[in-house]
């Protein structure tokens, strides 16, 4: 199956390491006997030798680059069911701006809805997959802001492309590019691994339409794991759940006031809750409430999880972190930074009116989440090898010492 693909690729790659070592080795010896001939031709037979050593350290390099993406892969083997099987709930809040900040949350809410109906697909519509969005929860502004919204973004085929790792025995089914890299990761992610590094603080710099001063605003952002909904019963057992219902409030006529259709769910060990009013049928409410409250509980619990497992937290996560800040949008300059990958781009309206940001940034995050998962495994075998050392001296110092 699969792992014995994985092992094809590792070995062709070794195998080709291996070819590449033999023609280097051969190359020097040519080498030095070139240079003990001496003479004219000998002169150009060198800078031939020079040059050919030159094109094999560029092939090793690119080798290397390939073993990372066979040994290591972008997607992280502990988290590959949710990234490429569960569906997104987007949680958006308006934070400090007023209401500046609300209109950049309904800005950035329609982003991701067209992003989600574009499927993740690039503005030709590669890469494209039947994605559908449901909104949940929705509190509007009188000038067309939005304060918080939650929605669902769901695959209708059950998360994405299907994980494919560069498994290939073939050198050209490696991807040989970045473009390539990035096509091939994408095509593999479902909605919450598609939307994953948006979690965070987003900043939004520019001038209101009321006024002559830029201002600084900010918008905060959690992207959580959907559960399906057979197991919603497993994952918020009855036992666990608080469920309360109550009349709506707000605009809605006299529905409002005559119906206990506003439902509140919360779960009792960890106090998270939700709390929907958007539906007239009470049953479509408490429907949405758990699917929210599900989503905020399993996120919590992966969150302890990643904690207990290592106490260094990761610099690019931070879990969902909604006091991180990720991104500035920056209008007057025209220009958007993600300050985790430290990638700019420019054209702020069309990459939000395009549905674009999610699709441009998510590759670079996830190339930088592997490199500290590397990291983190040079420095595990760093510690290892100096427990081995120092494990080796005792041995050394008791035979020593038995032998006095």
């Amino acid at each position: 199956g699969k792992e014995l693909s994985s092992l094809s690729a590792v070995s062709y790659l070794c195998e080709r390491a291996a070819e590449i070592h033999a023609e280097r080795v051969s190359l020097l010896e040519l080498l030095a006997e070139t240079k003990s001939a001496g003479g004219e031709e000998a002169s150009e037979m060198e800078e031939e030798i020079k040059q050919e050593l030159v094109d094999l350290d560029e092939q090793s390099t690119a080798l290397s680059h390939k073993f990372l993406h066979s040994l290591v892969p972008l997607i992280n083997p502990d988290d590959l069911q949710d990234l490429t099987a569960l569906d997104a709930v987007i949680d958006i809040r308006a934070g400090t701006g007023g209401d500046e900040a609300c209109l950049f949350a309904a800005e950035l809410m329609a982003s991701y809805e067209a992003t989600a109906r574009a499927g993740g697909g690039d503005d030709s519509g590669y890469g494209a997959k039947s994605w559908e969005v449901e909104v949940l929860s929705v509190s509007r502004t009188d000038l067309g802001g939005i304060k918080e919204a939650s929605l669902v973004v769901s695959s209708s085929k059950g998360g994405g492309g299907g994980y494919n790792s560069f498994d290939s025995h073939q050198q050209e089914d490696i991807p040989q590019n970045d473009e390539e890299l990035t096509n091939h990761l994408l095509s593999q992610l479902g909605p919450y691994g598609f939307f994953r590094f948006e979690s965070g603080v987003h900043r939004v710099q520019r001038v209101p339409v009321n006024d002559v001063k830029m201002q600084t605003s900010a918008v905060s952002v959690a992207i959580m794991p959907s559960l399906p909904d057979h197991a919603l019963p497993t994952a918020l057992p009855p036992n666990e759940l608080k469920i309360d219902t109550m009349r709506a409030s707000g605009a809605g006529g006299q529905h409002v006031n005559t119906t206990e259709s506003a439902v509140r769910v919360t779960h009792i060990p960890t106090g998270i809750m939700a709390c929907i009013q958007d539906e007239r049928s009470q049953h479509k409410n408490k429907a949405k409430a758990l699917k929210l409250v599900a989503a905020r509980v399993y996120s919590h619990r992966k969150e302890q999880e990643t904690k207990d497992r290592s106490a260094i937290r990761s610099s690019l996560m931070g879990g969902g972190d909604r006091s991180e800040r990720i991104r500035t949008y920056n209008f007057p300059q025209d220009r958007i930074t993600d300050h985790r990958c430290k990638v700019s781009v420019s054209g702020v309206s069309s990459w939000l009116s395009g549905g674009g940001v999610v699709r441009n940034f998510a590759p670079y995050l996830y190339m930088m989440e592997r490199e500290e998962r590397v990291e983190k495994l040079e420095e595990e075998e760093i510690v290892n090898a100096k427990k081995q050392s120092r494990s080796g001296e005792k041995r050394k110092g008791s035979r020593t010492k038995s032998s006095h």
